[in-house]
Order: structure tokens, then C-alpha cells, then sequence
């Protein structure tokens, strides 16, 4: 017997990265795999752990900036709606990331186990879907709450948290384990949940929405070449840099988007001025998701040779609008999306002359980028958008609850 319940399900979502007004784009993926579902009739309310202390870069800026960064974190609305889903979120305190992040879980358990309690008073879910071992499902698990739990594994706690804390591996295990199942956004990413403590694992691919036409800049048209992510040292802006540099008299009109803002900012731009490409490099900074995917589409090839990629959502949004994309071999993500179909390469980590070659190919040859600009579209139309991705975890929440 099934004891999947007859009215429609009814999901609580628990997430520490989630958007907010302070940051629309953070751990905007969560957002959008909840929306898949609810478009399936699930009933989805979501609770998002908002920890009140700002981060040690905003305190160490100055008293000016501390105070704004507090005020921003305090002041976010409890409430609120997001494209039609129920928010809330809940605020907790804790120690730095730095050295207590494998503890959070705990420091946000007796304010999340109260929303819960609340939660279960004007809408009886039936099943709790968190994002992250660490510190979301290990929260979830410390509240002692009664309905099956289900986890995202999105990367971080196999990749990081794991490997990067004395009692991270503990915590991350301690997390999967209270988990029915854990979801993994790839097939090297399931492997390590498994071997981190998860009982059983499944792979759900996040997504892409399907435009109905193809994008994408011609290459005899100002060619330019983008990345959308975090700035930060893993994900390789600095490689394309190079790369660029490498191609500037081959390609004399090639350009640059960098979308994303990050610590590495300064030393990107520094770095571009030193190659003596800095004019050709345009630094848009963190957009909105919506302008960020127009600003991708509007180029003729995504870039993103970066490492420890647990799969890549900026990659599919890329290819579904025909932008191929190059991503970095050996990584559990990129390996994956281009195991699927074409207009997706891959380069060696750290080869910026594998990269350069890989670039230049496609920009000489308009049939070889039309080509693969089509094979994108095909690839992601067949394997990861987000209805995809709602099928494949509304499966998922059944198969949790039999």
C-alpha cells in the first residue's frame, strides 16, 4: 500500500541558500526546482534559513558596512511571495563559516523547529524536501520532525564541507543519513553521497527553460565570449582571460562578458589590464537571474572552465538558447551534460591552450558553430529542462513517501 496521499502533496522546502531582496540570485536553482513541482499540483511552502550575522568580509570592511550588512539580513522581510510560493524566513545566529559551518545545523534547529511546529498547523505537509546535508537536512534531523525527509546534494557537502572541516565529513553524513533519499544533481555527486552516508541516491538534473527560438551573436558580428558565475577562483575567469589574450590578433574584434560580482573581482580586472585586454573585457557585475540569461544568450559562447562543478545550471541555460558552451573535463557536472549530446566541449583543467584552440575552432567556422549551436538547444531539450526536473522529483517525493 502507498501511502502517498490522495489530496495533493504537500512539501515543505528547507534551504539555507534561497532568493531573497537582498540577493535575488542566491541559490536561485532551489527556487526553480520548487517551482517545477508546484506546477505539478504540488503545494509547496518554503523555509529559508536566514542567518542574521553577516559574513566576516562585510564586518571586517568597516563599522559603515557591518551595520548595513546586519541591517540588510535583519530587516528581510519574514514573509513573502515569490512567483506564487509561500517564504518565510528564519532567522538564526551562529559562529563563523570559517571554522563552525559543519555546527550550523545545530544553531539553526530550535528556530526552524518552531517554524515547522507552525508550519504544520496551516499546512500538514507531508514531506520535508531540504537543500543541503549541511546545515539544512542536518537542522531538519535535530528538530526531531516526524515526516520523511528527502536532500538535495547540490556539491558543496561532498565537495567542500566534507573535505574542508575536522568534523565536516560527521556533520554531512549525519545529514544524508536522516534522509529517506538523496537527490543528486549528478552521477558523480550521487556516488559521493553514497559514499558520505546517504541510504539511497538518485540522480535529478536541475534545468533549463526553453526559448522558443535560438539566440546567440554570429561570430562576424563582434564575437564575444561570456560567464555567468560567482567570482571566485574555481570558477576560472582568469583561464578565459588568458585565453583571450592568446586570441586578441587572431581575433581582433573578440570580446568579454564577465557576469557575476565575487572577492575576485579586483584581481580579474587587474589581471586583464596586465594581458592588455582590459578594453575588451566588459565587467557587468551580479544581475538579475532574468538579465543575467539575456546577457548570455546575447553571446556567442559560454565559458566557464571550472572546477569542482557539481553540474552547471548556467551551462544548460546557455546551450537551451543556442550558445554552445566549454566547461572543464573531469568535473562530475560538465562530464555529464556532455556525455548527453553535443554543443557542450570540454578542455583539461588549467590548459589555457586546449582553451584557446577550443575557442578559436568554433569562432572560424560559422557551420561548425551553427552546427553545434543546434546540437546545444537539442541536447538540453532532450535531458535537462526544468518540467524534466519536476517529473523526475515529484517521482522522487513518491517514491520517499511509499
Amino acid at each position: 500500500m502507498s501511502s502517498v496521499p490522495e489530496r495533493p502533496l504537500r512539501v515543505a522546502v528547507v534551504a539555507e541558500f534561497y532568493p531573497s531582496r537582498r540577493d535575488p540570485v542566491l541559490g536561485v536553482w532551489a527556487h526553480r526546482q520548487a517551482l517545477a513541482v508546484s506546477r505539478l499540483g504540488v503545494e509547496v511552502r518554503v523555509l529559508v534559513l536566514n542567518r542574521l550575522v553577516p559574513p566576516r568580509a562585510s564586518l571586517a570592511a568597516g563599522p559603515g558596512a557591518a551595520l548595513r550588512a546586519l541591517s540588510a539580513r535583519a530587516g528581510e522581510p519574514s514573509r513573502q511571495m515569490r512567483d506564487g510560493l509561500p517564504v518565510s524566513y528564519v532567522p538564526f545566529v551562529s559562529p563563523s563559516r570559517d571554522r563552525h559551518y559543519p555546527e550550523w545545523g545545530a544553531w539553526a534547529a530550535p528556530s526552524l523547529g518552531v517554524s515547522l511546529l507552525r508550519l504544520r498547523r496551516s499546512f500538514p505537509f507531508d514531506l520535508v524536501h531540504a537543500h543541503n546535508a549541511v546545515p539544512a537536512a542536518d537542522a531538519v534531523r535535530l528538530t526531531r520532525s516526524r515526516r520523511p525527509l528527502v536532500v538535495s546534494v547540490h556539491g558543496g557537502d561532498v565537495l567542500y564541507t566534507a573535505r574542508a572541516f575536522p568534523k565536516g565529513a560527521a556533520a554531512v553524513a549525519r545529514g544524508l543519513g536522516s534522509a529517506r533519499l538523496a537527490l543528486a544533481n549528478s552521477q558523480g555527486i550521487a556516488e559521493l553521497a553514497l559514499a558520505h552516508g546517504a541510504r539511497e541516491a538518485r540522480v535529478v538534473h536541475l534545468g533549463a527553460d526553453m526559448p522558443d527560438r535560438a539566440y546567440g551573436r554570429p561570430p562576424q558580428d563582434a564575437p564575444t565570449l561570456v560567464t555567468v558565475a560567482h567570482l571566485v577562483a574555481r570558477k576560472r575567469q582568469a583561464d578565459v582571460l588568458r585565453a583571450l589574450a592568446v586570441l586578441r590578433d587572431r581575433h581582433p574584434r573578440l570580446r568579454y562578458k564577465v557576469v557575476g560580482d565575487g572577492p575576485e573581482r579586483g584581481a580579474l580586472e587587474a589581471l586583464a589590464a596586465r594581458l592588455e585586454v582590459g578594453d575588451r573585457v566588459d565587467f557587468l557585475g551580479q544581475l538579475a537571474p532574468e538579465e543575467a540569461l539575456e546577457q548570455a544568450r546575447s553571446c556567442t559562447l559560454f565559458v566557464m572552465p571550472s572546477t569542482e562543478e557539481a553540474f552547471g545550471v548556467a551551462y544548460v541555460e546557455a546551450m537551451a538558447a543556442g550558445v554552445p558552451a566549454i566547461g572543464c573535463r573531469g568535473e562530475p557536472g560538465p562530464e555529464e551534460i556532455a556525455a548527453a549530446g553535443d554543443g557542450f566541449m570540454l578542455v583539461p583543467p588549467g590548459d589555457i591552450e586546449r582553451l584557446s584552440q577550443r575557442i578559436d575552432e568554433l569562432l572560424s567556422d560559422p557551420h561548425r558553430l551553427r552546427e553545434a549551436a543546434q546540437r546545444a538547444r537539442a541536447t538540453v531539450a532532450a535531458n535537462f529542462t526544468w518540467e524534466h526536473c519536476g517529473e523526475q522529483t515529484l517521482a522522487a517525493y513518491e517514491d520517499a513517501l511509499r
